[in-house]
């Protein structure tokens, strides 16, 4: 008999493309996803991962292996929503992937009230991009997403997949407490020419917003600075290194040096909760769709 707990591990490394990987999905060390895969392969009597240059890769064999695990995964999903929904009570694990301002500005609430309402509910969280938290979705590697989109780029939702909108959140323009801009009520797009930019990296939302945004008004936009986190984004601004879009979700306090004047018209993201069809009826994911709605309207 092969152990379920032990394909799960190897559909996580196929999924995330190393043990290390896996083992932070699951909530595991990587030395106890090795063992699982190590146990696998004496049960099944095949390789299932080789070395790859400085990385590791599922042998042909573990790749067939994996996808069967996925469509085991699904069956046992299904019948842990059953006995859930017959319960009525949330229960079990819930793995949730959210974006890192929604991480921290959204969730702590929401997990704590679900620990305080719902004790045989097990929740965790990772942090990961909105982009890829809908493909883990999708794949059953987490429950339940939580991601946002733009204007400029709505949300995929792939086939299999449902969605709820949790709330919208407007993004403001930060300056330089000493900037010409600081004082105004309000800002044009067409007025951000010649503006020297912090910004996230190619790649993120964020990022594309602002070349596409600026291109429109036919202006190349001089992006000086990049970083990740919105906190950093926010201090270089503060130290007089640019101009930045910043969502207000987790953005805090604007630290003294910056100040936050309001875009016109006023750039929105909207977040959403994704979870599987399959899984719609499971009381976890209703109760923590509810919260996720009733914090963010707070």
């Amino acid at each position: 008999m092969l152990d379920l707990a032990r394909l799960r591990a190897l559909h996580a490394i196929s999924v995330h493309g190393s043990v290390a990987a896996a083992a932070t999905a699951l909530g595991y060390t990587p030395s106890a996803v090795s063992q699982q895969i190590t146990k696998l392969e004496r049960e099944t009597r095949t390789t299932l991962l080789e070395r790859r240059g400085r990385g590791i890769a599922l042998t042909e064999e573990a790749v067939q292996l994996a996808a069967t695990a996925q469509e085991l995964l699904a069956i046992v999903e299904r019948a842990e929503t059953t006995l859930e929904e017959q319960r009525g009570e949330p229960a079990g694990r819930l793995s949730i992937a959210a974006f890192a301002s929604s991480a921290r500005g959204l969730l702590p609430g929401v997990l704590a009230q679900l620990a305080a309402d719902h004790p045989g509910l097990t929740a965790r969280l990772s942090e990961v991009d909105p982009h890829l938290s809908i493909g883990l979705v999708a794949r059953g590697v987490v429950d339940l997403a939580v991601a946002h989109d733009w204007d400029i780029a709505p949300l995929p939702t792939p086939e299999g997949v449902e969605q709820a909108v949790i709330g919208d959140d407007p993004c403001d323009l930060l300056v330089p407490a000493a900037h010409p801009l600081a004082g105004r009520k309000s800002v044009r797009r067409e007025e951000l020419a010649g503006e020297v930019w912090v910004c996230q990296p190619p790649g993120r939302v964020c990022h594309d917003w602002l070349v596409r945004t600026l291109r429109a008004i036919g202006e190349e936009p001089d992006i000086a600075h990049t970083a990740e986190e919105n906190h950093t984004i926010v201090a270089l601004v503060a130290a007089g290194l640019g101009i930045a879009v910043v969502p207000r979700l987790g953005r805090g306090p604007v630290p003294e040096g910056a100040v936050a004047v309001p875009l016109d018209p006023l750039p929105v993201r909207r977040l959403y909760a994704l979870w599987r069809t399959g899984a719609a009826r499971r009381p976890a994911i209703t109760e923590t769709v509810r919260a996720l709605q009733e914090h963010w309207a707070r």
